[in-house]
């Protein structure tokens, strides 16, 4: 971590990637992809995607993350919040439509809350506030690992017709573009796990890569589609205040939950971070698959409250880096090393997911 990625200054409160992404729905406002280049597009997309979960399943250690399972009470904590709490918050937002949501904006809200936790920058925030690090990277690691099976599932149950519904089309779609890329990139690590590390940065770049032409492809399709007259300022300004209440909420929930479980500090600083965030990364090819042709609107919502947990979870970050000291807790395994800065923790910040 001794080289640093370039960044924007620390005075603009935006993180880079998401203005990329920004950069990208513009292009797809301006230049859709139609015809041929849309049947191109789409076709790379599906390939990005399968690539992208190939990556991810070659990256994961196994020993890392049976070593991991020791601070288990944690860890189920975390899961309980990201696809138990979130999803239940996520639910109530039904009742703000039609008048304050629109049903597809209501769907993207849904599916927000069903999508695993970030793993970059809950180790970052939790290092800055001076957490448990071990405890944030394997509690992030274990929901991306379980959201790939859960969260297709969980939006089987509860999106329904809004998320394609639970077909043996759709199915084999989930199968094939997400959990079998997964289960190779897991069988192939003992061989390619050395090439990974060595080119960790250019691949960054590659997964980068792959999910703005997801977000290209899906927004294209909603320009062609002719769905984005249903996006007025009223209804942008009512999603992003429903997400400000529902970050709101996981922050609190997570923070004063996790205290009255028993956890110490350090752990409780971990539980806040990876419990209250959700990952983009892992978000937006999920949606490709699930919703398909709807998936313009239905990542709208998650990009948006991507880029809210960043700006908000920097500054209780900061704040909880002022805390007075705390003795680890008893069921910590890793114990006063827990806790403590990373070497350069603003780096992760800006590769988030």
């Amino acid at each position: 971590m001794s080289r640093r990625i370039p960044r924007l200054p620390s005075w603009l409160p935006v993180d880079a990637y998401v203005l990329a992404l920004a950069a990208t729905v513009a292009l797809a406002a301006l230049l859709p992809a139609r015809g041929t280049a849309a049947d191109v597009a789409g076709g790379a997309s599906t390939g990005a995607v399968a690539l992208l979960f190939f990556l991810y399943g070659a990256r994961l250690s196994t020993a890392e993350a049976l070593d991991g399972l020791k601070h288990w009470r944690l860890h189920l904590t975390v899961l309980a919040y990201t696809f138990v709490v979130f999803p239940l918050l996520g639910l109530t937002s039904g009742g703000l439509v039609p008048y304050v949501l629109t049903p597809e904006l209501q769907a993207g809200f849904l599916f927000l809350c069903l999508v695993p936790s970030t793993i970059q920058s809950s180790i970052a925030f939790t290092s800055i506030a001076r957490g448990n690090v071990p405890a944030a990277i394997c509690a992030g690691s274990f929901s991306s690992l379980a959201g790939i099976f859960v969260t297709p599932l969980l939006a089987a149950l509860l999106l329904g017709s809004a998320g394609g519904g639970f077909s043996a089309d759709s199915l084999l779609k989930i199968v094939l573009q997400l959990l079998a890329p997964f289960l190779a990139g897991q069988l192939l690590r003992r061989w390619v796990g050395g090439f990974l590390t060595r080119h960790k940065k250019v691949l960054g770049l590659v997964d980068r890569g792959s999910i703005l032409l997801v977000v290209y492809t899906a927004f294209s399709e909603g320009m062609v589609a002719g769905v984005w007259h249903q996006v007025t300022p009223v209804r942008l300004g009512a999603l992003l205040a429903a997400e400000a209440v529902l970050l709101a909420l996981m922050l609190t929930l997570s923070w004063y939950g996790g205290r009255r479980l028993g956890f110490g500090r350090a752990d409780r600083i971990a539980i806040q971070f990876a419990g209250s965030k959700k990952s983009l990364a892992a978000g937006l090819p999920m949606a490709g698959v699930i919703f398909g042709a709807d998936a313009s609107l239905a990542v709208l919502p998650l990009m948006l409250f991507h880029q809210m947990q960043l700006m908000v979870c920097a500054v209780v970050a900061k704040r909880r880096s002022h805390d007075p000291e705390e003795p680890p807790s008893r069921d910590d395994p890793a114990g006063p090393a827990a806790s403590g800065p990373l070497s350069d923790p603003a780096v992760t910040v800006a590769g988030s997911r």
